[in-house]
C-alpha cells in the first residue's frame, strides 16, 4: 500500500527518541524526571465542582466554536491582560494550543505564494508541532537560528526578500520553548511590520505567557492591533500553563475577523468541539486570576531554587519566562545527548536533548550542545534535583 510521503522525513518525535537513548541504562537511586513541561500544580479549586454540575452536559453535542459564556470569559481576559478589545466574533476555542497551530495552517496557508511554494518560518529550536504543520499543508519549513547570540529569538528580519516574498506564515513562541526568551514590543513591532511588507501572517504561540519573572510578556496580538495590523496575527493560549490544566486540552486562537471565520470553518469540518463540562470549567478559569498568581508565586520560588543552586555555573542562562532551563552542556561532558545518558546514569536525573527539539541546518544543530530541564516539581524537589545535576554535570568543568 502506498503511503503519503509529505510526514516520511519527520524525525522521531522527542520522548520516544529519549527513550531508545536511556534504553538499558540503569538510573541512579532515585530517579527525577524533569523531560516533559507537564505542570504538576494544583488545579483551580473549582475544578471539580464545576465539572460535576455540568456532568449531564457530556449528554449534549457541544458548540464547536466555543458556547458564548466561554467566548465572553476569553474577550474579558484578553482585554484585561493585553488592553485590547476583541469580541467573541474573532476567537475560537481549539483542543489546546498544539491542534489550534496545526489546524490554523491547515486554514490559512495558501497553496502558493508570490507564485511559488509557499515557505513558513519556524525558530530553531522549536516545538515541533510547527514544522508538522508545514508539512501537511505542503509548505518549505524555513528553520531559523534562535540561539544566544540573537538573545534566544529567531532574527526573521536577515532572511532575503525574495524569501520573505513566499512566506505565507512565521511561527513565534515568547515565552519562547526551551529557551524562555521573551520578544519585547520593540521586536513584535518589527515582525508585524515585516509580515505587513512582505504578506504573511504571525501564528504567536503565548501558551507560557502567564508564566514570567519580573514582567508581563508583552502579546503579538495587542502590539498589531496598536500598530492598526491585527489581522497580522493569529494569537493562541491555553489552560494548560496558567491554570495547570494540560489534561483539559482547552485553548484558543483569536485574531482577525476574516482569519478566525476561516479557523472556525475548518473546524466544524474537522475539529472536535470541547465537551461543555470542560467549557464550563474554561470559561471559570479564564475569569479568575487569583488561582494564576498563585501559580505564578509557585514558578518564582523555583526560579530563585535555580539561580541559588546554577547561577555561577557555566551555561545557565535565567529564563524570562516558562518553566524551562535551557542549560549550556560543558565541553568535558560532550553534546546533549551525552548530558543525558550520564545524568541518567550517575545521577537519576531525566532531561531533554536539545537536538529533539531542533532540526538540523546547514550551520548546525542549534540545539545539539544544550539540554532542556522542566521546573515542574515542587521547589523542594527541584532544588534537590538541580543540585543532583549540578554535581554530576560540572564536575570537573
Amino acid at each position: 500500500m502506498a503511503l503519503p510521503e509529505r510526514f516520511s522525513n519527520l524525525p522521531e518525535y522527542a520522548f520516544p527518541r529519549l527513550r531508545t537513548l536511556l534504553a538499558g541504562i540503569a538510573p541512579a537511586a532515585d530517579p527525577v524526571v524533569m523531560t516533559i513541561g507537564e505542570p504538576r500544580h494544583a488545579v483551580p479549586e473549582f475544578t471539580g465542582r464545576i465539572m460535576a454540575e455540568s456532568i449531564r452536559e457530556f449528554g449534549k453535542y457541544p458548540s464547536n466554536e466555543g458556547i458564548p459564556e466561554l467566548l465572553s470569559a476569553i474577550s474579558g481576559w484578553i482585554g484585561r491582560r493585553h488592553g485590547i478589545e476583541v469580541e467573541p466574533a474573532r476567537i475560537t476555542t481549539v483542543n489546546g494550543t498544539r491542534e489550534g497551530l496545526f489546524n490554523a495552517a491547515l486554514a490559512l496557508c495558501p497553496e502558493s505564494k508570490a507564485g511559488q511554494r509557499p515557505a513558513i518560518l519556524i525558530p530553531n529550536p522549536f516545538y515541533q508541532v510547527y514544522a508538522v504543520a508545514a508539512a501537511a499543508v505542503g509548505a518549505e519549513p524555513i528553520f531559523v537560528p534562535a540561539t544566544a547570540e540573537t538573545d534566544f529569538l529567531p532574527q526573521f528580519d536577515q532572511l532575503a526578500p525574495e524569501l520573505l516574498d513566499r512566506v505565507a506564515i512565521a511561527y513565534l513562541c515568547s515565552p519562547a520553548n526551551p529557551q524562555g526568551s521573551v520578544a519585547s514590543e520593540d521586536y513584535l513591532e518589527r515582525l508585524i511590520a515585516l509580515a505587513d511588507r512582505h504578506d504573511f501572517l504571525i501564528f504567536s504561540d503565548e501558551c507560557y505567557s502567564e508564566i514570567w519573572r519580573d514582567a508581563p510578556p508583552p502579546g503579538a496580538l495587542a502590539v498589531a492591533t496598536r500598530m492598526g495590523l491585527a489581522d497580522r496575527v493569529v494569537m493562541f493560549n491555553s489552560l494548560s500553563k496558567r491554570s495547570n490544566l494540560p489534561g483539559l486540552r482547552s485553548g484558543f486562537a483569536a485574531g482577525g475577523r476574516e482569519q478566525i471565520a476561516q479557523l472556525r470553518r475548518l473546524r466544524s469540518y474537522s475539529g472536535a468541539p470541547l465537551p461543555l463540562p470542560v467549557q464550563r470549567v474554561s470559561a471559570a478559569a479564564w475569569a479568575d486570576e487569583a488561582h494564576v498568581e498563585e501559580n505564578r508565586a509557585l514558578y518564582h520560588a523555583k526560579f530563585a531554587v535555580a539561580d541559588r543552586v546554577l547561577g555561577n555555573m557555566p551555561g545557565y542562562a535565567a529564563p524570562q519566562g516558562g518553566f524551562f532551563l535551557w542549560l549550556r552542556v560543558p565541553e568535558h561532558v560532550g553534546t546533549g545527548e551525552d548530558a543525558a545518558k550520564k545524568l541518567w546514569s550517575e545521577a537519576g536525573i531525566q532531561v531533554l536533548p536539545g537536538a529533539y527539539l531542533s532540526r538540523d541546518t546547514a550551520a548546525g544543530n542549534p540545539g545539539r550542545d544544550y539540554i532542556r530541564v522542566a521546573l515542574v516539581d515542587p521547589a523542594d524537589q527541584t532544588e534537590a534535583a538541580l543540585n543532583r545535576l549540578k554535581n554530576c554535570l560540572y564536575q570537573g568543568g
